[in-house]
């Protein structure tokens, strides 16, 4: 009896069995018979290849969608000068740089206005304001009388 033991030994597995390739192929091989399905690629599954015609169909859908998203970014950075340039704060609007959170949040813009004029403080406006001497003065007489002037001047 010890000898029929002993045969059956080498059938159990030990820590150092490691499997071959033998094994898995058998194990697939089992695992395929228990599911019905073959190792042969079905009919109902598409093709790996897509005709020429189809792919260049998609590939110029693929370019529309990219100039159209091209064009929605050009039309963002643009609205985002105008609004810079509508706040007046900056002599030119382009010194702010493009940021999307910007358009969506008018704090965040005025913050980040904020933090550059304190950088930066020569990027800001320098438009004159007030009475500077200079344009189409309302009230003014147009006609000056040099004689009237010269009397005021002897008094």
């Amino acid at each position: 009896m010890t000898e029929q033991q002993q045969e059956t030994t080498p059938d159990v597995q030990t820590e150092d069995w490691e499997p071959t390739q033998a094994d898995y192929d058998a194990a697939a091989a089992e695992i395929e018979s228990e599911t019905g399905h073959g190792g042969a690629q079905s009919d109902e599954q598409e093709p790996d290849h897509f005709p020429r015609s189809y792919v260049e169909e998609l590939r110029q859908e693929n370019g529309k969608y990219r100039q159209r998203a091209q064009a929605g970014e050009a039309y963002a950075q643009r609205l985002h000068t105008e609004l810079v340039r509508a706040t007046g704060r900056l002599a030119d609007p382009t010194d702010l740089p493009y940021d999307v959170e910007h358009l969506e949040d008018a704090a965040k813009l005025s913050n980040a206005l904020d933090d550059l004029l304190t950088r930066k403080p020569h990027l800001a406006n320098r438009r004159p304001f007030g009475d500077i001497g200079q344009g189409a003065v309302s009230g003014g007489g147009a006609n000056v009388d040099l004689a009237a002037l010269l009397r005021q001047q002897a008094q």
